[in-house]
């Protein structure tokens, strides 16, 4: 694996903590970071939701200074390994958090495990189109 695709990778997870901390945590208000373990506690889950956009904050901050490291990426590398960074953050995060410690489900209540296993889902398809748009095209 390259330089330039390790950093897309690391920016990708950061990118996609983001937007499940600003959709799924703040806009949509389906769960907190910590609300699976502390469910009436708001100011635990505003503190777990603060430090969880911090880990995303630092992990953008460290794939930029990777990405700077690492010279000219093509387009094609750079956002196939973006969309691929979102999905392992995704698969990551669904794993660890929703299915073995509890911490949170992607939306608590009726169809609970539906949702946990369509986050994986669609990690797995960000996965799968991020390696594909970053294949390099032969014959050309």
């Amino acid at each position: 694996m390259t330089r330039g695709a390790r950093a897309a990778l690391v920016l990708g997870s950061g990118i996609g903590g983001f937007v499940d901390g600003i959709v799924i945590h703040q806009l949509l208000g389906w769960h907190h970071m910590l609300s699976g373990w502390y469910p009436d506690d708001p100011h635990r889950n505003m503190v777990g939701d603060g430090l969880f956009h911090l880990l995303c904050l630092l992990l953008v901050l460290v794939g930029v200074a990777l990405l700077n490291r690492a010279g000219t990426v093509p387009a094609r590398a750079l956002w196939g390994g973006v969309l691929a960074g979102w999905g392992v953050f995704n698969l990551v995060e669904g794993v660890v958090d929703h299915l073995v410690l509890g911490v949170h489900h992607v939306r608590t209540g009726p169809h609970e495990l539906a949702y946990d296993l369509g986050f994986l889902a669609l990690g797995a398809v960000l996965v799968a189109v991020g390696a594909l748009v970053a294949r390099e095209r032969v014959g050309r």
